[in-house]
C-alpha cells in the first residue's frame, strides 16, 4: 500500500521546501531511497511497489520540485541542491541505513548525495546515470529530439511504451511541460557537470552501477566509465535493456539489487 506525505525541509539559503514522497512497504524494512529521472515520478512507482513486494524494504519515491506539477523554489537550480535537500530529507526522517537508488538524472542525484558523506547513507545503486562528461561518449540531446526519438532511445523494444504525447489530456500535457522545463534548470542541455567525474574519485562508498546494454541515451561505455569513476564500484549489464531498466526488465533490476553481494569492505543490501 503507497502512501503520500508531503515533508517540509528548511535548507540553509533556501528556506521550507515542500517534498511529495510516496512510501511503499514495510514502514520498519530496510530503507531505499529511489529518485526518478527526468520521465517523472510515474517511471519508478511501478518498481518501487514490485521492490516492496518482493522484499521487507520501505521504499520512499520523492518528487523532485518542479516534476508531476510541483512547485519549484526558483533559488532550487541544480542537481546539487537536489542533493541536498534529499540530504537534509534523511535527517528529517532520522534514517539510518539507507541505500540510495537513482536512474538517469536521479543517478546523477545519487552521486551528489553520495559525496556530501552522510552517515545515513550506506550505499547507493546508479541506473543508467547521466552527469558525468566522458570524451567521445556525450549524453544524448534530450532536447533536440522528437518523443518518438525519445522513446527508441529510451527502451530496448521501445513498442510498449512509446505514446503520442499530443492525445494526453490538456493537464498531462502541462505536467510534461512542466517536467522538460525542470529537466533544463537542474542538468542543463548537456546533463553532465564536467567536474564530477573527478570529485567522485575519493568516494569510499558501496557501489552498484547497472546499466542497459541497449541504452541509447548513454551507451555502454559512458556507464563503464561510471563505474570506474567511483573506487570498488561494481558495474552489472542488463541485457534486453534499455535507459530506464525500472521500467522495462524491473525483474532483473530488483534481482541484482539484491544479489549485490558484500566486497572486501561493506555490503549495499542485506
Amino acid at each position: 500500500m503507497a502512501t503520500t506525505t508531503q515533508y517540509t525541509v528548511s535548507l540553509d539559503g533556501l528556506g521550507p521546501v515542500e517534498v511529495s514522497v510516496t512510501g511503499y512497504g514495510d514502514g520498519d524494512g530496510e530503507p531505499f531511497l529511489l529518485l526518478h529521472g527526468g520521465a517523472g515520478p510515474q517511471s519508478v512507482t511501478g518498481f518501487a511497489e514490485k521492490f516492496a513486494a518482493a522484499h521487507d524494504v520501505r521504499v520512499l519515491v520523492p518528487t523532485h520540485p518542479g516534476f508531476g506539477g510541483t512547485e519549484r523554489p526558483e533559488a532550487l537550480a541544480s542537481v546539487s541542491g537536489l542533493a541536498t535537500l534529499y540530504d537534509a530529507l534523511l535527517d528529517h526522517l532520522a534514517l539510518t541505513d539507507v541505500t540510495v537508488i537513482g536512474n538517469s538524472i536521479g543517478g546523477w542525484i545519487t552521486a551528489e548525495i553520495a559525496l556530501l558523506k552522510s552517515p545515513r547513507v550506506s550505499g547507493i545503486v546508479l541506473i543508467d546515470a547521466v552527469g558525468i562528461e566522458v570524451p567521445g561518449h556525450p549524453v544524448a540531446d534530450f532536447f533536440s529530439l522528437t518523443m518518438d526519438e525519445v522513446f527508441g532511445l529510451t527502451f530496448h523494444n521501445p513498442e510498449p511504451f512509446r505514446i503520442d504525447p499530443t492525445t494526453l489530456p490538456p493537464a498531462a500535457q502541462a505536467i510534461a511541460a512542466g517536467n522538460r522545463t525542470a529537466i533544463a534548470v537542474y542538468a542543463g542541455s548537456a546533463m553532465a557537470d564536467p567536474t564530477l567525474a573527478a570529485r567522485l574519485a575519493p568516494l569510499e562508498i558501496p557501489t552498484l552501477v547497472l546499466w542497459g546494454e541497449s541504452d541509447g541515451i548513454v551507451d555502454i561505455d559512458y556507464g563503464r566509465a561510471y563505474a570506474a569513476a567511483i573506487p570498488g564500484a561494481q558495474f552489472h549489464l542488463l541485457p534486453e535493456t534499455g535507459h530506464s531498466p525500472q521500467l522495462e526488465t524491473p525483474d532483473q533490476v530488483i534481482q541484482a539489487i539484491w544479489d549485490s553481494t558484500d566486497t572486501d569492505s561493506a555490503t549495499l543490501t542485506r
